[in-house]
């Protein structure tokens, strides 16, 4: 087995390591780490925990921590009001009779009170569990009831969801988290939900508490102590309550600061739900530092406009927002004149040049140089206005993304990152950094982080952030974690002689063709989802002697192909139309050339309607289920192979 970083005094008797250097990590705030006037960081220890961190944080910064949108103004909640609305918020679940340990659960979509519940419930010494905000009420009554949650955090229009399954859980007290619980939906059931007050009555029923308990509470936490129960999204499968620890998140709070050279002036574009660990940390690592979190207006279709006028230093999102812009700047240059369409593929052409020379701390010569500004001038910039004046770096993770999407932004000077980490991981393994970059990969170990790869391939983890295990199943854990601490990914990867990690595809995902061949179709799915027309595709081949794909089209987009056409617009239409399936072959041959024979889809078929959650194809991270697609649409696929 190949290990490519190694922290520890010595890696596994049973794992022979190759180790890599890692270049120092430097220039980061931390949570112990600020400048002072003259520049100077002292070395302070990391706090116990998180609610340690969230009040230190108060203490030393004076700027604005939150920042968001309400009735058309912007407002913002400085790091000293977040600090006393958190030792409040505390103060009242005290007095509610929330002990250390106990599980407090967060149920709504991102915004500023989301991360004031949970700042609040950690400095109370409570363990959070976040709810998608998407989930059904069946899939939040498990989650509740497996947790064992004794209050919830919840937006009003989450009131009627909870009052179906209150009986199902132990759920003793409803909190809305913005706005008047009288008014919140299901206030005719809300003896149901259980004792239902808002955040600003659970604030004032905390003013008896004296704030000396809350900072008891704070200092008496460990770093081992329970912080969160992150359960995950469930591609097979119930979800897992993953264990993570106030240290699990510090370290990964450190790893990111570092990596990212995160400081006080910056900013972190918040849209992601904060259900999902890896919002969760974006959250912590921004708030470590004294930087601004800018949350966004909660209406998906508004993101673009938000990066360009809110103006974010750092955006972390998943693949399909960057696959979206990417499609939506191509259509628009495929459907220009000739002339258009030459001059953006000579901008882009010259945008790579620069940018390889400009990492590569290479001087280009003057005409190189000239045509580059020219191509920034009347091509790069207008893509890279899109992300906003104050744009430094974007991240992206969670699934699989094209490499030559990567390549296409970064030709436009818009740097995205991509990294690879697990919800047992607390959202942290590999990254890329704008100074140690890799297309096609997801970069090399965090500090603190050790990577290795088993006899199969498999990516094995290990490190201070790597989870507890799973909560009340301790057999799923064994299977996970081994007693030394590696963590089994279920990912299969390389790793090359730099240390970069290449994730290749998911164990349990791999295709057996007839023939034996084993297939990964992760990256043959990411380099679909590359098209314009193309939202999510589905491959499909074991046991067969060929692939074939199942494909969901982008509302948008196709209806623009169909009007070009000239055909229907509804669904049924262009989901069957052969000028249509022609136009998407020309899509499909184009990735099946970067594949060998046996990995190329042979045929496919196009659904009339994406996948969705309510559907049952997707997570609430927006996985795809591949179990329930390749179930659901099994006559689809069986006819793929009928017609051959």
């Amino acid at each position: 087995m190949k290990l490519f970083k190694t922290n520890r005094a010595a890696a596994p008797a049973a794992k022979t390591a190759e180790p890599h250097a890692e270049p120092q990590e430097t220039g980061a705030e931390t949570t112990a780490q600020r400048a002072g006037p003259d520049g100077a960081r002292p070395a302070l220890e990391r706090p116990g925990g998180l609610g340690a961190m969230i009040l230190g944080a108060a203490e030393r910064y004076d700027a604005a921590a939150l920042q968001f949108a309400r009735d058309g103004r912007d407002v913002e909640v400085s790091y000293r009001e977040l600090g006393r609305i958190s030792m409040e918020i505390a103060q009242g679940l005290i007095a509610l009779g929330i002990e250390v340990g106990d599980r407090v659960a967060v149920l709504g979509l991102t915004s500023a009170h989301w991360t004031m519940a949970d700042c609040g419930a950690l400095c109370a010494g409570s363990v959070v569990t976040p709810v998608y905000h998407t989930n059904s009420p069946e899939e939040c009554a498990y989650v509740l009831g497996h947790s064992g949650a004794r209050l919830l955090f919840c937006d009003a229009d989450q009131v009627t969801k909870i009052a179906q399954i209150r009986a199902d859980t132990a759920l003793e007290h409803v909190v809305v988290l913005d706005g008047d619980a009288a008014n919140a939906g299901g206030a005719g059931d809300a003896g149901d939900a259980g004792d239902v007050i808002t955040l600003d009555e659970l604030r004032g029923r905390g003013a008896h508490v004296p704030a000396e308990r809350v900072r008891e509470r704070v200092a008496q936490i460990a770093p081992g102590d329970l912080a969160t129960l992150v359960y995950t999204s469930g591609t097979t499968g119930p979800p897992k309550g993953c264990m993570l620890t106030h240290e699990n998140f510090l370290a990964t709070v450190d790893m990111y600061a570092r990596r990212l050279h995160m400081k006080h002036t910056h900013s972190m574009y918040q849209f992601l739900p904060l259900a999902h660990v890896l919002a969760r940390v974006a959250q912590m690592v921004t708030l470590s530092v004294g930087a601004r979190v800018i949350y966004w207006s909660g209406d998906t279709s508004k993101i673009a406009d938000e990066l360009m006028t809110r103006a974010p230093t750092h955006f972390p999102s998943v693949p399909r927002v960057y696959e979206k812009i990417h499609g939506v700047v191509t259509g628009r240059v495929a459907d220009s004149g000739r002339v258009q369409r030459e001059l953006f593929d000579w901008a882009l052409r010259h945008g790579r040049v620069a940018r390889r020379a400009l990492r590569e701390q290479r001087q280009p010569d003057l005409l190189t140089d000239l045509q580059y500004r020219l191509a920034d001038r009347l091509v790069l910039s207008k893509i890279r206005e899109r992300f906003g004046p104050e744009f430094q770096v974007a991240l992206v993770g969670a699934a699989p993304v094209a490499k030559e999407l990567l390549e296409f932004f970064d030709a436009c000077g818009v740097l995205v990152l991509e990294g690879y980490g697990l919800t047992e991981t607390c959202a942290a393994a590999t990254l890329n950094s704008p100074s140690r970059l890799r297309f096609g990969t997801v970069g090399t170990a965090l500090p603190g982080t050790e990577v290795a790869l088993a006899p199969d391939g498999e990516v094995l983890l290990a490190g201070p952030h790597v989870f507890k295990g799973y909560y009340n199943n301790p057999a799923v854990t064994e299977e996970t974690l081994e007693a030394d601490g590696w963590l089994h990914t279920g990912d299969l990867g390389e790793i090359d002689e730099d240390g970069f990690l290449r994730i290749t595809g998911r164990k349990k995902d791999l295709i057996i063709t007839s023939s034996g061949k084993n297939v990964t179709p992760v990256n043959i799915e990411s380099d679909l989802r590359d098209s314009r027309y193309i939202t999510e595709a589905v491959v499909y081949g074991d046991n067969r002697n060929y692939l074939v794909a199942l494909l969901t089209l982008d509302p948008d987009e196709s209806v623009k192909l169909a009007e070009r056409l000239g055909i229907a617009t509804d669904p049924a239409t262009i989901a069957t139309d052969p000028a249509v399936h022609a136009e998407l072959q020309e899509e499909v041959d184009r990735v099946n050339r970067k594949f060998a024979r046996i990995e190329q889809i042979k045929r496919f078929a196009v659904l009339e309607h994406e996948f969705t959650q309510a559907g049952g194809e997707l997570t609430p991270t927006l996985k795809v289920k591949r179990a329930i697609v390749y179930d659901k649409y099994a006559e689809v696929f069986e006819r793929l192979y009928a017609g051959a």
